[in-house]
């Protein structure tokens, strides 16, 4: 029995460097010089802007009538824990409540199929407020991070963890959700008469 050959796999060619002295000096890549930073300039910095509605320690766009932009998750576990969304949110605020739904909540909803079937019922009742999406793609979670970003007078329901985390970080933004078989909020002003838990 002979030896058997070994194979070579992925062979590649070698490349001369564009630095290389073969190459001739018009095409050879040119040595980039680096400027020395002028300590005495002026440095340029960008700060975000903060809303006027955040002059106050609180946010003066929130008030009754609340709108209350709702996520996938929390229409599912308002089921599980066998809740009426509307109501369940004028019990917690003691104000009339608007929920809104995003083309890309309802999108969601949609994807989820035949086991989530009740969830789109009630998305499609008609006391919630349809908001129509403008962006590219249907991702519900950077869908209302950039709203709320946009108009701070949005209440965020949900109970998903990752988008609670996100929420946090912008000012002025309240957070809905559920405990004990009854919804909560976070980091509402004592004002506007939220729960003291």
């Amino acid at each position: 029995m002979g030896k058997q050959k070994k194979q070579k796999y992925a062979a590649t060619k070698r490349l001369i460097s564009l630095k290389d002295q073969r190459i001739k000096e018009k095409d050879r890549a040119k040595k980039q010089v680096k400027k020395k930073e002028d300590p005495s300039a002026i440095k340029e910095q960008e700060v975000a802007k903060y809303p006027s509605c955040l002059f106050f320690q609180y946010n003066t766009q929130l008030g009754p009538p609340y709108y209350i932009l709702v996520d996938t998750n929390f229409i599912n576990f308002s089921i599980k824990a066998k809740l009426d969304i509307v109501q369940s949110m004028m019990d917690c605020l003691y104000a009339k409540c608007v929920p809104c739904i995003t083309d890309c909540v309802m999108a969601e909803l949609e994807k989820l199929g035949m086991k989530y079937r009740v969830a789109l019922r009630i998305a499609k009742d008609p006391r919630f407020e349809r908001l129509p999406c403008s962006h590219k793609g249907t991702y519900a979670d950077d869908c209302l991070v950039q709203r709320v970003t946009q108009h701070k007078c949005y209440i965020v329901a949900t109970v998903d963890r990752d988008l609670k985390r996100r929420i946090r970080k912008i000012p002025g933004v309240p957070i809905m959700y559920i405990s004990n078989h009854k919804y909560n909020i976070e980091r509402m002003p004592d004002d506007y008469g939220a729960p003291r838990l």
